[in-house]
């Protein structure tokens, strides 16, 4: 179930559907995955994991203090698009801090880039700050969401749960190249 009702702010809009719709039957497949509802805030600790225009992995990893690891759950590639579906990992609690949802245009990035980020080892964001790859980070949205079967699973958390995301847009030197849907757990 989605509610749309209220906006964060003239950014541009990552359909979510449209993320989603590259690995699950949208929207047949909505109460597996779960409720979202696009929010103007969120809360503590929620508030600084999320609304900001960093890289997630460099957030997330100051946050837990520690560095994360990725384990991709779903991955294609489409001509130009690359997509997968992933979760962060705290490197020493092993805890799954984050639940991803990735398209990116291929053709936008360094051949060097886009075979570590293929080769399904280092996190995106480490991956285009160590190529040195000049990337703004621009928040398109805040969503509360409600676990369902499957994310809850993917998290390691309990259905009917409740956690915040968001959707942002990375442009590479000027050019929108990679839509994100960012869902973040807090320390258990």
């Amino acid at each position: 179930m989605m509610n749309k009702e209220m906006s964060v702010s003239s950014s541009p809009t990552i359909e979510i559907e449209k993320l989603f719709g590259q690995f699950y039957d949208w929207p047949a497949q909505i109460p597996e995955l779960g409720e979202f509802e696009l929010v103007d805030r969120v809360p503590a600790p929620y508030d600084t994991l999320l609304d900001h225009h960093n890289h997630m992995t460099v957030t997330v990893e100051a946050y837990h203090r520690q560095k994360v690891d990725v384990i991709v759950d779903r991955a294609k590639r489409d001509d130009q698009w690359y997509a997968r579906e992933i979760t962060l990992v705290t490197q020493q609690s092993r805890l799954k801090v984050l639940y991803g949802m990735v398209r990116l245009n291929v053709n936008l990035l360094s051949e060097d880039a886009w075979r570590r980020i293929e080769s399904q080892q280092t996190p995106l964001g480490r991956v285009l700050i160590e190529h040195d790859l000049l990337c703004e980070v621009e928040l398109c949205g805040l969503w509360r969401v409600t676990m369902g079967k499957r994310l809850a699973s993917l998290m390691e958390t309990e259905i009917g749960a409740q956690r915040f995301g968001r959707t942002a847009l990375i442009y590479c030197d000027g050019d929108p190249a990679i839509e994100l849907l960012e869902i973040v757990s807090p320390a258990q």
